[in-house]
């Protein structure tokens, strides 16, 4: 199962936002529904704390010119982009 049209609007439009290019230019490399293994979403800051349990949600690829951008939400929305390298996977089992 991907991720909901919604969610990959979000990033999109966020994308769009940030990169000055138009949302029909980005392209859809991967959407997919996951499962975070906390509530950093799979992009932790340092010197947060986050919620240890298990949190549903979905990850968004995007190509943006030469680069591919990495978008995690949870399951309620609140698209985020995460940073190059400080990505993680989501836990095993994920619901694809």
């Amino acid at each position: 199962m991907g991720a909901p049209a919604g969610i990959i609007e979000a990033a999109r439009a966020d994308a769009a936002k940030r990169s000055g290019l138009a949302p029909a230019q980005l392209q859809v490399v991967a959407a997919e529904s996951v499962i975070w293994a906390d509530g950093s979403l799979g992009c932790p800051r340092k010197g947060m704390l986050y919620t240890q349990a298990l949190v549903p949600g979905y990850r968004v690829k995007l190509r943006v010119g030469n680069e591919v951008w990495d978008y995690h939400a949870s399951e309620r929305g609140g698209v985020m982009l995460c940073p190059p390298g400080q990505s993680q996977e989501p836990a095993p089992g994920s619901r694809n």
